[in-house]
């Protein structure tokens, strides 16, 4: 079989991208931790997600929120019909050179490989107590046939 651009058995070769986006306010994490303390905590975020967010302080809602942010978004790209995959499947690990990446476990990842998603990119941001979070996800190709009438 060939790419779009060849004609070989007239079948197009597609490539799927999937764009999710979040916004969390840190003010919402914080109550999240006062109303329901170490529950919240270990039910959202990984060990290594709350040590890197509790290393600052001061900034630990503003962390813990653009990691919620990046989970939704990369729900958003995931997809899933009926049960959600678990908080902590999903999981933001921060490159000591500054970007992240996103680590995927247990249900989510074997909802990413049922639906061919090869790749997931994401961008995280938090400033004055909002944070945001994009995740991208490239789909495996796949093929499409080609429109009747071409040639």
């Amino acid at each position: 079989m060939e790419s779009a651009a060849g004609h070989g058995d007239r079948d197009l070769m597609i490539n799927v991208l999937r764009i999710g986006n979040d916004v969390c306010l840190a003010i919402d994490v914080e109550e999240s931790m006062a109303n329901f303390g170490e529950q919240y905590l270990e039910r959202v975020f990984t060990d290594g997600e709350r040590e890197y967010a509790a290393s600052a302080p001061l900034m630990e809602s503003e962390r813990l929120a653009a990691r919620f942010a990046a989970k939704e978004a990369v729900l958003k790209v995931l997809r899933p019909i009926g049960t959600r995959p678990e908080w902590r499947s999903i999981e933001v690990v921060r490159d000591p050179q500054g970007w992240c990446e996103v680590v995927l476990t247990g249900s989510a990842a074997e909802l990413a490989q049922q639906q061919n998603i090869t790749e997931i990119a994401v961008s995280l941001s938090h400033d004055h107590g909002t944070a945001i979070a994009v995740a991208v996800a490239q789909v495996g190709a796949t093929t499409k046939p080609e429109p009747k009438g071409t040639s």
